[in-house]
């Protein structure tokens, strides 16, 4: 049976056309006739020729109708209430029709008769339709998927409305909070509460749910988080209104929950006087433009309609990749900005120096370091060249072009660093303090900077390895069970950044207000149970996807605080604090530097380490030195260790 009726879905337009005329043809006539007999209660009509005559001229006439009225031109399959009041007015015609012809042919039929025909033909010709609709409904479902939709507002109906007509998915319920929905039938499909969810997913008829609610604020978006997170189904979310009212996305694009809904922390609208200050209007530098935080600060500052923007990038794809999206926008936009593409590193004072002062560069972030926690460990020198006196160098150029501001970018690791990385950050933001103290002697530029966290989405993220990792089907590897970190979204960061380098007055150490700290392990069991699987482990042998602590890397802490000391102020912008740390006076930094300069010349890692241990960083160093380069040149092939490959590796 359902292979005759595909065959018959699966005809062209035009053989479906006559086929469905001669079935009305006949649902017509049957309520002729039927109408008829119940009215005279007799099959004596049948040998009436008149009857027939009448019958002769009905059909044409009504079928003459329902083709003008475009009953015909309608997809069966997609019938809507215009095809239905097609088919009302098209029997009202036809039973108006019926009167008039037996009058002016002159057959008698029986007063009530019309109106019996005009209810047996709504029943048959509309009834028929809305049955065979049903039926393709049906077939059309059995091959799809389930899913369930969270969120029975206006995106999730335009959602059901552009699933139900593609060839994947089935809605089979709504899922909605509002009690007065609940209960209730929407575009034909049901509105549970969130127990019906159970029920549905134990008779294995939803294997999704799909979160319908891109309005909602990402606390809301974690609560209900919080509430699937234990049913163990694949969640996926939707695009947000404005990404498809721009043509960025498609509503029926599902994408992976973001782990920024997890964190349920809401963004804090930047103020644009803050934002504008140090831009708009004026020659801004972005050093590591190409970076996670360079090119979304470059993102950021296009938006308030610099002057011009120089990107200073040692790496060329990098630089290559960012130029080419800031030139799409700023054309898309018509925005008028000039964009400098500049390569080069800034452990060169003379070339960076040149740039700043051959266009008038007024404000520079300086995002360019090296950040990668074992990577460092492994690369002491390049390290300590890069993050201290690439900071030293750039900090300096400014001075001597006349910067107006120069903002760093730091690091949660710098506070109390166990490892080079976070100790030559710590050294960065002594270097432009000691440079802060000589402002107004002989220089007039504002230094400050900008202690965070994590990003998410940066280069070196724990989320896109774990998305990948539960993609091929675990495990998935961290650390330690106990590590903690705080995460903020990469925009959200670059925003806080700009806007702290507006507050500083000079030697400035803002930090921004992270939230609670992120237990790791913790983000990867809810990533794993949103993505529809079962945490493997002591408790639950039989899960699908197992965590795995392969251990803390060289330098690698439990847990990263954000300031040194207990002296913090606030400012006017809620996310952004003052830190009083202490600072070490110019003239003892420069004989500092000039020992760190020397040791890293002759590649003397103990010398090396020993300064930055004297030096008021707070380094509390929990390995010892891991420097490839050196345990090679001090060990023999055989005692360099395998678990120095796998802790770079990870």
């Amino acid at each position: 049976m359902d292979s005759y009726i595909r065959s018959i879905l699966n005809a062209s337009r035009g053989t479906k056309r006559v086929i469905t005329l001669f079935i009305d043809s006949l649902f017509i006539a049957a309520a002729f006739w039927l109408a008829l007999i119940v009215r005279l209660d007799s099959l004596a009509p049948f040998s009436d020729l008149d009857n027939w005559l009448l019958l002769a001229l009905l059909i044409p006439t009504a079928l003459f109708a329902f083709i003008n009225l475009g009953l015909y031109r309608a997809v069966l399959r997609y019938m809507n209430a215009q095809a239905l009041w097609a088919i009302v007015l098209g029997t009202v015609i036809t039973t108006v029709s019926l009167v008039l012809l037996s009058f002016f042919v002159g057959i008698t039929i029986p007063r009530t008769m019309p109106f019996i025909f005009a209810w047996l033909c709504l029943l048959t010709v509309g009834g028929s339709r809305v049955l065979v609709r049903a039926m393709i409904g049906k077939m059309a479902t059995a091959n799809k998927e389930s899913i369930i939709i969270y969120g029975a507002g206006s995106a999730g109906r335009q959602l059901a409305t552009a699933l139900g007509a593609g060839p994947e998915y089935y809605v089979r319920a709504f899922i909605d909070d509002d009690e007065t929905k609940q209960g209730s039938i929407i575009q034909g499909i049901p509105v549970i509460n969130f127990k019906g969810i159970y029920e549905l997913i134990n008779k294995g008829k939803a294997t999704k749910v799909l979160l319908a609610l891109p309005s909602a604020t990402r606390a809301r978006r974690k609560e209900v988080l919080a509430q699937l997170e234990p049913l163990t189904i694949k969640v996926l979310s939707i695009p947000g209104m404005a990404d498809v009212v721009e043509g960025k996305a498609k509503l029926s694009e599902f994408r992976d929950v973001e782990i920024e809904d997890l964190l349920g922390r809401d963004p804090v609208t930047p103020k644009p006087e803050l934002m504008a200050a140090n831009i708009t209007g004026k020659v801004v530098m972005v050093t590591g433009a190409g970076g996670s935080i360079g090119s979304e600060l470059c993102r950021q500052i296009v938006r308030q309609q610099p002057k011009k923007l120089v990107l200073f990038e040692i790496s060329e794809f990098g630089l290559y990749s960012i130029e080419k999206e800031l030139n799409e926008y700023i054309i898309n936009n018509s925005i008028d900005l000039e964009l400098i593409p500049i390569m080069g590193s800034v452990q060169r004072i003379n070339r960076i120096e040149t740039v700043m002062m051959a266009f008038g560069v007024q404000t520079v972030y300086h995002a360019a370091a090296y950040k990668h926690v074992p990577l460092v460990e492994h690369n002491v020198v390049e390290g300590v060249r890069n993050n201290v006196f690439g900071t030293f160098y750039a900090a300096k150029a400014a001075a001597n072009a006349g910067v107006e501001t120069f903002v760093l970018i730091s690091t949660d690791k710098a506070v109390r660093p166990t490892n080079v990385m976070g100790a030559t950050k710590r050294m960065a933001e002594l270097v432009l303090q000691g440079l802060a103290q000589t402002k107004g002697k002989g220089h007039r530029t504002r230094f400050c900077m900008v202690r965070f966290g994590n990003v998410l989405g940066s280069s070196g993220s724990v989320v896109p390895l774990f998305r990948r990792q539960i993609k091929e089907g675990g495990p998935i590897t961290l650390t330690h069970q106990d590590i903690t970190r705080f995460f903020m979204t990469i925009p959200e960061a670059a925003q806080l950044v700009i806007q702290a380098g507006s507050m500083g007055k000079g030697g400035d150490v803002f930090v921004l207000d992270m939230g609670e700290p992120v237990k790791i392990k913790d983000l990867a069991s809810k990533m794993i149970r949103l993505s529809g699987f079962e945490v493997k482990d002591k408790t639950n042998p039989h899960g699908d996807i197992e965590i795995q602590c392969t251990g803390l890397r060289p330098g690698e802490k439990l847990y990263e605080e954000l300031l040194i000391g207990d002296n913090v102020g606030q400012t006017t912008h809620e996310r952004i604090m003052t830190a009083s740390e202490v600072m070490l006076p110019l003239p003892e930094l420069n004989v500092f530097l000039e020992a760190l300069d020397i040791a890293c010349h002759n590649f003397d890692h103990q010398v090396i380490r020993q300064l930055l241990l004297d030096a008021p960083t707070g380094f509390n160093p929990t390995d010892g030195i891991c420097d490839l380069v050196w345990n090679a040149k001090h060990e023999s092939p055989n005692e360099v260790t395998t678990a120095k490959v796998v802790n770079l590796k990870n």
